[in-house]
């Protein structure tokens, strides 16, 4: 196996820890609206079915989402990274069709 290879695989199973050990996670977005907003002072907002849904949060409760969209956006980046890896893999040990030209990384989406 050679030193790619290995090196390709080390970072698979490092990314796999990573979303192992993500935490809590949701998506969407919430805001701190101050005091005087004429509304609830802390808010989680998202998209579902096309219409966005909006919940008043106590502000330990935007604490705890504000960590969980947080975690949901860098879990979202490790999983990116992980299918450029699993496609980098894919196409270096396993056999391939005859082809004039080798893949370009811009077309296999390992860049």
């Amino acid at each position: 196996m050679n030193t790619e290879v290995k090196t390709l695989r080390a970072q698979f199973r490092r990314l796999q820890k990573q979303i192992s050990n993500a935490g809590l996670i949701s998506h969407g977005y919430v805001q701190d609206r101050g005091p005087g907003a004429g509304g609830p002072h802390y808010q989680w907002s998202r998209k579902e079915n096309k219409k966005t849904v909006s919940v008043a949060l106590s502000e330990e409760q935007y604490a705890e989402m504000k960590l969980a969209i947080e975690n949901w956006r860098q879990l979202q980046q490790t999983l990116k990274s992980l299918q450029q890896v699993s496609r980098a893999l894919i196409f270096r040990t396993t056999p391939d069709t005859t082809r004039r030209n080798p893949l370009s990384d811009r077309v296999l989406g390992t860049n």
